[in-house]
């Protein structure tokens, strides 16, 4: 006689077994391809608290690499002034529009045309990179939130200790290090604010995108290792099955993602993204994965250190910003969301009932 317990114990491991296997089976490995894919990203902002002027700053993708480029950029709406305007100090542009005060409901709608494909770096083929000096040295500045001495210093040293004195192992052991001692906090609103030195000072190493990415930038520069923040959206579900790292074309609201990377000589500038990992490790099963050698995390782990996939576009790369004819002498530590302000003062862009916007991109066959 079979008993109750046998037979959920069997009943059991037939469910676990297709999982595992299945577990086993997950890749994540982008491949370069010559290939472009063309997608129209729209973003549509609407203001509900109509008092005074309004104004709105919208982010634009504004990257020409050789993984991402611009076509064209399109609008309509109600608003008296609309242009793309420039932050030149952070070499960032981004698209603004002004309100008449008696507008009664400020809205536009942004179209981007643009086209992106997956970024790989080829290991096997290494050779002395150059590059613009006054970029490598802009991505070995501190920020006002990306501080490079102190804790961050200290930090990356510990990281790196150890490692031969070339720039890609270091880079690779800032990687694991954040990969293994920081964690995705849900929690979070929106992507974080990338407050490097208050997460490593308390220990608190929980956060998103723009707080976990910002770690391992502010530990690469403060060793001499120039890297970047790169700050956008993802547009389309993943090829790889992976949820996490894919989005609903048709509602790309809670999309944005920050990503990294490094300048390594090399190879010129790499993708890196960190924080994606932890994202998989959080979040893409029920359980919290705490192993990157997990076999749902490691291939993410692997590819997300020289690649990632072109299901994303990055906007810009720019830290500290004053946007072009603001009330008062805030800064903006990146521009990832929209923004906008009337006589009531600056909007919350996390609070969608206040702040209304939609983003959505549909694919094109060109």
């Amino acid at each position: 006689m079979m008993d109750r317990r046998t037979l959920l114990g069997g009943a059991l491991a037939a469910a676990v077994a297709p999982l595992a296997r299945a577990e086993a089976e997950r890749h994540f490995a982008p491949e370069p391809s010559a290939a472009w894919r063309t997608f129209d990203l729209t973003l549509s902002v609407e203001v509900v608290d109509v008092q005074g002027v309004t104004k709105l700053w919208l982010p634009l993708p504004d990257l020409e690499t050789p993984y991402q480029r611009t076509l064209e950029n399109s609008w309509t709406g109600n608003a008296r002034i609309a242009r793309v305007q420039a932050d030149a100090a952070r070499d960032t542009r981004m698209f603004y529009a002004e309100f008449d005060p008696a507008t009664q409901q400020p809205q536009v709608s942004l179209t981007t045309r643009l086209q992106t494909r997956n970024r790989v770096v080829d290991w096997s083929k290494p050779g002395q990179v150059h590059e613009d000096p006054q970029s490598l040295h802009a991505a070995l500045q501190a920020t006002e939130m990306i501080p490079i001495d102190g804790v961050v210093h200290r930090t990356a040293l510990e990281a790196v200790k150890g490692v031969p004195n070339d720039d890609l192992e270091r880079t690779r052991a800032i990687y694991r290090w954040v990969v293994t001692n920081a964690h995705r906090e849900p929690a979070v609103r929106g992507c974080g604010t990338g407050d490097v030195r208050t997460m490593l000072e308390t220990g608190n190493l929980g956060g998103k995108c723009a707080d976990l990415n910002a770690v391992f930038v502010g530990m690469c520069r403060s060793i001499g290792i120039p890297a970047r923040d790169l700050y956008g959206v993802r547009m389309a579900p993943s090829a790889f099955g992976y949820r996490e790292l894919g989005a609903n074309s048709a509602n790309l609201k809670g999309a944005q993602h920050c990503r990294a990377e490094a300048f390594l000589k090399q190879y010129g500038w790499v993708a890196m993204d960190p924080a994606d990992v932890l994202k998989v490790m959080r979040q893409e099963t029920p359980d919290w994965i705490k192993d990157m050698a997990h076999p749902v995390a490691a291939p993410v782990a692997k590819s997300l250190f020289g690649s990632w996939e072109g299901n994303w576009v990055g906007y810009n790369r720019a830290h500290d910003l004053r946007l072009p004819g603001q009330r008062g002498a805030a800064t903006l530590p990146f521009l990832m969301y929209p923004q906008g302000e009337n006589a009531s003062g600056r909007f919350d862009e996390l609070a969608p009932d206040t702040f209304k916007y939609t983003i959505s991109a549909k694919e094109l066959t060109v």
